[in-house]
């Protein structure tokens, strides 16, 4: 869909992001390696817990900004580019997920890799509404935390790690996601809702989340 002219001119005015989309586009490399530094973390971070693996999110990573790279020529500044960027992002982890299929790996890291502050730990707690009955051990929290978000569905995961890690707004996500601002309003709802259901056995009484497949 054509993108009209003030439309554009809002976005390259109000998104630095996007003006160095357009220098990309122009086929200026030291702009495409500026958005690379600026997105590969926080896509690396989005990826990780939609897919499971750091390897595998790793993988898609490149893919993304590989496909970034190839419609360059074709890019018009019809949204913020964060927004157009983990649309590509989403559809990435969508037949990624799709090609793991039962095959699907759950790649909990509690060991040295891990944050001592997690965004998703504190994310999934607070989601919980919840506080520990117990003094809860970081790697273990950091486990039960993956495996109550990875138990979501692909959908109310994607939104929730946009809400949360992107700071994205329902217009936002829902652009991302190819969804009504209204439907993303209901996935977010029922995704902590369902969290605190998960989560709340393990708060409680100290029983893990089931894995997928069990």
């Amino acid at each position: 869909m054509a993108v009209s002219e003030s439309t554009a001119q809002r976005y390259l005015q109000s998104d630095p992001d996007v003006r160095l989309m357009m220098q990309v586009r122009d086929d200026d490399a030291d702009a495409f390696e500026e958005l690379v530094l600026r997105y590969q973390s926080r896509l690396l971070m989005v990826l990780k817990h939609m897919v499971g693996s750091r390897e595998h999110a790793e993988d898609l990573t490149q893919e993304v900004f590989l496909r970034v790279y190839r419609a360059r020529k074709r890019y018009e500044p019809g949204a913020k580019f964060a927004t157009w960027l983990f649309t590509i992002a989403n559809n990435a982890a969508s037949n990624a997920i799709r090609s793991l299929s039962r095959r699907r790996e759950v790649n909990v890291d509690g060991g040295a890799n891990q944050s001592a502050v997690d965004p998703l730990d504190r994310m999934a707690l607070a989601a919980s509404g919840l506080l520990p009955t117990r003094q809860l051990d970081k790697a273990e929290r950091a486990e039960i935390v993956r495996l109550a978000v990875e138990s979501l569905n692909e959908r109310q995961r994607m939104a929730l790690l946009l809400s949360k890690f992107e700071d994205m707004s329902y217009a936002e996500i829902a652009e991302s996601m190819d969804m009504t601002t209204q439907a993303i309003k209901s996935l977010l709802s029922r995704a902590r809702g369902n969290l605190k259901t998960i989560l709340e056995p393990y708060m409680t009484e100290g029983s893990r989340p089931e894995e997928e497949g069990q």
